[in-house]
């Protein structure tokens, strides 16, 4: 079984992504719905023992950029952030998100 954890940075103020709504989804569907807390983290989803397999986050930025008062496009750019990914049998598995309005990156953390 492996572990997963999350963290979200919105890269425009340089710090952590308040209250971003997030769900895991994989084979089953949907196995958790959560959102970050003050540090840009969801210690709720590390509690999940995840199978190996492939797994998609889904980040909901539109509505936390709105909810910081970031004009957007209408639609905007980026409203939902998929990150979809493989786990193996073992181990922990961090994918954090490095967000903006107009852009994203992501990493295999530690």
């Amino acid at each position: 079984m492996s572990s997963l954890s999350t963290h979200v940075l919105n890269t425009v103020s340089g710090r952590p992504a308040v209250g971003v709504a997030l769900r895991l989804s994989g084979a089953a569907g949907v196995l958790f719905e959560g959102q970050t807390d003050a540090d840009g983290r969801c210690p709720e989803l590390k509690a999940l023992e995840l199978e190996a397999g492939a797994y998609c986050l889904e980040f909901e930025v539109a509505a936390y950029f709105r909810q910081q008062g970031t004009p957007l496009a209408e639609p905007p750019f980026l409203n939902i952030v998929p990150i979809c990914f493989g786990l193996g049998g073992s181990g922990h598995a961090h994918v954090p998100l490095l967000v903006a309005p107009y852009a994203y990156s992501t990493y295999r953390g530690s």
